[in-house]
């Protein structure tokens, strides 16, 4: 609830602080003693669009600050959460404005946007005058005000999550949709790339194997020469394989006239024979491999240059090749399932469709069960508040399948009739001032349990009423305030007697510019504002008496 309100230099306000506290609050005051400047200001601190003409004469700027005690799960804190600033108590609202119009708004101290200050304050109070045009008059609120006072929470989350659902599976189902029609203009191409590289038959590695492979073939009689060469030096008529044999056998056969002497010799003779001969093997290996076909030659440099065309065509490198064609053909039957798919994913999205329009006609009916309640609790209220003539009427409007949505597929709207046989048109369009707020307060007092906020502010909601009417004001003002904290302009003495407390705005000359100021009433101050409200100008003992009668009346 709003705990305190300080005001600087807001058009006939130079410095006013005013105390709040629980239950309901009376403004009372002459004509034009600035009841609405305080309006304005309370206004100004929860967001209302500035202008210059707010700033006091001669003064830079003003400034209006609100503080609220409100509870650790109150939406304010959850608004503030998102845009990264912490939770603190008192919860205080500040807005500046310049000379020239300029406007800056904080909360708790921290600079944020007039918009976000809007989105906060509307959280906290609720302001119905004869101009107002949020909370209950914005149409936007009417469908979740209805939900709320139905109880349609549970079917609501439901159409909402059904909602959800259908629409993700349309977007799957337009995402295959238009795979599945790129597929009838890719999927010639990527066939005939397919069809190319599984020809092809790309290996990873094997543009590395075939250079060498020509370069082997290449030079391959030139090899085949020289191996020839180096075989006839090892093994041939005059090789060293001959060589080694002719002295193994001289030195053997003087092993045992020289003892041990020559068994090194001899043992290395052997093992430079046995070297040889696996040399002279291996060379022959290698000669026997090579093929000197030149129409080898060819198929090697034929298959180097269809890789490499390849690897140019798609942009890859040669050893790539292999890798592409596993995913040129994933894709490209990933394309010819696409139809199938197609067809399977619009046969879910109906379904979800259908479980949608279940769970929204649901909501449809409880909505229209809680409307009947709603107009018949509303109308019970009205005729006691001297709109007997009115009517009102909860307008469910079924929207064509484009228009369904999360919330539904209804449109909600608050309308009224103020005379017999009009048609029913927005609270906003249709009310007069007067009759306006007295609707607001008929809403109020009806949706009270279902749609509580902190603070109500209600700007001469006794417009025009008297006597009983006037009392009936007030004794729903009073039912409002044992919920919440009330906070009610008024110019009827019936509506100020019942107040829990009671505020006179003055003005005062101070100067050249006249200043408005509150008092807070005791007691027998308040009975003699009371009285004057009676009697007007002149006070009298019956004034007096009367005025003790209301609120001795008022308090019972």
């Amino acid at each position: 609830m709003l705990t305190r309100l300080d005001i600087r230099d807001v058009v006939l306000i130079d410095r006013l602080e005013i105390e709040a506290r629980e239950g309901l609050a009376v403004l009372t005051g002459e004509t034009g003693a600035g009841k609405s400047i305080l309006l304005d200001a309370l206004g100004l601190a929860l967001g209302a669009r500035s202008e210059a003409g707010l700033v006091r004469a001669g003064a830079a700027q003003a400034t209006v600050s609100a503080a609220f005690e409100i509870g650790d799960d109150h939406p304010a804190f959850a608004l503030m959460a998102e845009s990264g600033l912490p939770a603190e108590q008192p919860l205080v609202l500040r807005r500046a404005v310049s000379a020239d119009g300029k406007s800056r708004a904080f909360i708790n101290d921290q600079p944020i946007s007039v918009g976000l200050l809007r989105r906060i304050g509307d959280t906290l109070v609720e302001i119905h005058g004869q101009f107002d045009q949020r909370g209950l008059l914005d149409p936007q609120t009417h469908r979740e005000i209805l939900d709320s006072f139905g109880g349609l929470g549970r079917e609501a989350r439901a159409a909402a999550e059904a909602h959800g659902a259908w629409r993700g599976a349309a977007d799957t189902l337009a995402t295959a949709e238009a795979d599945a029609a790129r597929a009838l203009s890719e999927e010639g191409i990527l066939a005939a790339s397919v069809e190319e590289l599984r020809h092809l038959d790309p290996k990873p590695g094997e543009e590395s194997a075939l250079a060498e492979e020509r370069t082997l073939l290449a030079n391959a009689g030139r090899l085949v020469e020289t191996i020839n060469a180096a075989l006839a030096d090892l093994v041939g008529e005059r090789g060293a394989e001959r060589a080694i044999g002719q002295a193994q056998r001289a030195l053997a056969r003087l092993q045992a006239q020289a003892g041990s002497r020559l068994d090194p010799a001899l043992a290395g003779l052997d093992r430079a024979a046995a070297e040889l001969s696996e040399a002279a093997r291996a060379l022959s290996s290698v000669g026997s491999a090579l093929d000197l076909d030149p129409s080898k030659l060819e198929e090697a440099d034929d298959r180097l240059h269809a890789l490499r065309d390849a690897a140019r065509k798609h942009g890859v490198a040669v050893d790539a090749l292999a890798e592409l064609r596993a995913r040129l053909e994933t894709r490209l039957d990933a394309l010819r399932t696409a139809e199938s798919r197609v067809g399977d994913l619009t046969r879910a999205v109906e379904e979800a469709r259908k479980t949608y329009a279940a769970h929204a006609e649901d909501l449809s009916q409880g909505r229209a069960r809680a409307a009947k309640r709603l107009d018949k609790r509303v109308a019970a209220e009205l005729a006691p508040l001297k709109l007997d003539r009115a009517k009102f009427e909860t307008k469910i409007e079924p929207l064509a399948e484009p228009g369904w949505g999360v919330h539904g597929k209804d449109r909600v709207q608050f309308v009224v009739a103020t005379n017999p046989g009009a048609a029913p048109g927005p609270i906003a369009k249709i009310a007069s001032g007067g009759e306006l707020a007295r609707f607001m307060l008929a809403l109020k007092v009806v949706l009270a349990e279902t749609q509580p906020t902190a603070t109500l502010v209600f700007d001469e909601v006794d417009s025009g009423v008297g006597g009983a009417v006037a009392a009936a004001v007030g004794d729903r003002l009073k039912r409002l305030s044992r919920d919440m904290q009330v906070l009610v302009v008024t110019h009827s003495p019936q509506v100020a007697a019942r107040g829990d407390h009671h505020w006179r705005v003055v003005k005062t000359p101070k100067g050249t510019v006249p200043t408005t100021r509150v008092e807070v009433l005791p007691k027998p101050a308040r009975r003699e504002e009371v009285a004057r409200m009676l009697a007007g100008a002149e006070i009298t003992d019956a004034a007096r008496a009367a005025a003790d009668a209301l609120i001795e009346g008022s308090q019972a």
